[in-house]
């Protein structure tokens, strides 16, 4: 199918995010949100992004002119009408998301396409509020979507096949990387990053190290871009938080997602990080802790944190969440990974996350320290990913 223009739905930071993106690939987006207040401050926002981008000389000038005007922000969804693509970017509340997908069926054609930004969400319970869930599909995004390049193509168990073929390729037109991803909690990314969170969390919860040190340990040593703790706090407590505890909840209590009391204090205080001043660190001042640097003892964390990450990454290729390839690419260009887990597990060798993961459980015996099938068969077999 021919895609021309784009609706979007939401005016925040994704939406406006994925409307530039849209626009510069040359399309016409129509920008729609029920706070004309958020509709004014996008505008003005794009308007400054557009004139960094000319003085860094990214862009030039006509081409500023060109993506602005390009964009056109809208007072009632029902000038969606002629719309090729909408793509719903708004609150991770299920039933607000269905209410609107319900009303866009009443105001679009059967041949638009329409796409929810979700980030943990089931596509097919929303695709199911439909009366044509064919044409109902995932596409993710990451924020900020000028810049990530990666996007979870995530059809619904009742989207048609030729509805994905039509996303990769106009994702691919717009210079994004997209993969595909099963319709299962958490996608791809938010998925397999849950022990990045939880296993730092759970060292600082028991007193095994200090948040200083154990972000000290992931950046330094292990070549991760931001510490768990930092992380967490550009974040957003309140939105780290609720994607653990829905991912806890829709994989029916699944031991590996369990949510941190340590974190939801954060949350019940108001501390969310970065965006409040405060959260695991105090923005207000310089708190100036120093980490413990010792070689061994960083390297305990980075071994703990590095080894979860591969077993999720393994058991989600085991359950066809998605394929080797798309695994390692959705975690280096999604969450920028220092390296692919599954090229990881390699490196490290499947015998030593094994053993790592089997001495966690010998300590706790807690089912969360299990390790997954296929890296058990693999490290029996002598196995490589690669």
């Amino acid at each position: 199918m021919e895609i021309n223009s784009i609706g979007i739905i939401g005016a925040g930071a994704m939406g406006s995010g994925i409307a530039q993106v849209g626009a510069t690939a040359g399309h016409d987006v129509l920008v729609f949100d029920t706070s004309q207040e958020a509709r004014i401050q996008a505008r003005d926002k794009l308007q400054k992004i557009l004139n960094r981008l000319v003085e860094k000389e990214r862009i030039t000038d006509a081409e500023s002119k060109a993506i602005f005007s390009r964009h056109f922000f809208i007072e009632s969804m029902s000038s969606f009408k002629e719309c090729d693509l909408i793509i719903e970017a708004i609150v991770e509340n299920i039933e607000i998301k269905k209410s609107v997908f319900k009303k866009l069926e009443s105001i679009c054609e059967g041949s638009t396409l329409l796409a929810t930004n979700t980030s943990s969400l089931p596509v097919t319970a929303i695709a199911a509020a439909c009366s044509i869930p064919e044409r109902i599909i995932g596409l993710h995004f990451f924020n900020p979507a000028p810049l990530m390049k990666l996007v979870e193509v995530v059809p619904a168990l009742q989207t048609a096949h030729s509805h994905v073929t039509a996303c990769f390729d106009l994702m691919k037109s717009w210079n994004k990387i997209p993969v595909l991803a099963k319709d299962t909690p958490g996608f791809i990314v938010n998925r397999i990053a849950r022990p990045f969170y939880s296993e730092a969390l759970r060292m600082l919860d028991e007193g095994i190290a200090d948040i200083a040190t154990i972000d000290y340990a992931m950046t330094v040593k292990a070549g991760f871009r931001m510490g768990p703790f930092t992380l967490m706090d550009f974040i957003g407590h309140d939105v780290n938080f609720e994607v653990t505890r829905s991912m806890y909840e829709a994989y029916f209590h699944e031991p590996r997602y369990r949510p941190s009391f340590s974190q939801q204090q954060l949350v019940h205080a108001g501390y969310l990080g970065k965006k409040t001043g405060k959260g695991f660190y105090n923005y207000t001042i310089d708190e100036g802790k120093e980490p413990n640097r010792d070689t061994d003892f960083c390297s305990m964390i980075t071994n703990r944190i590095v080894c979860m990450l591969i077993n999720e990454a393994a058991d989600a290729l085991y359950l066809g969440v998605a394929s080797r390839d798309e695994i390692d690419t959705a975690m280096t260009k999604g969450v920028n990974y220092p390296k692919g887990l599954l090229s990881w597990a390699d490196e490290l060798g499947i015998q030593h996350v094994c053993k790592t993961i089997d001495d966690l459980y010998n300590v706790y015996h807690e089912d969360r320290y299990r390790v997954s099938p296929l890296l058990r068969r693999m490290s029996d077999e002598n196995d490589l990913f690669y």
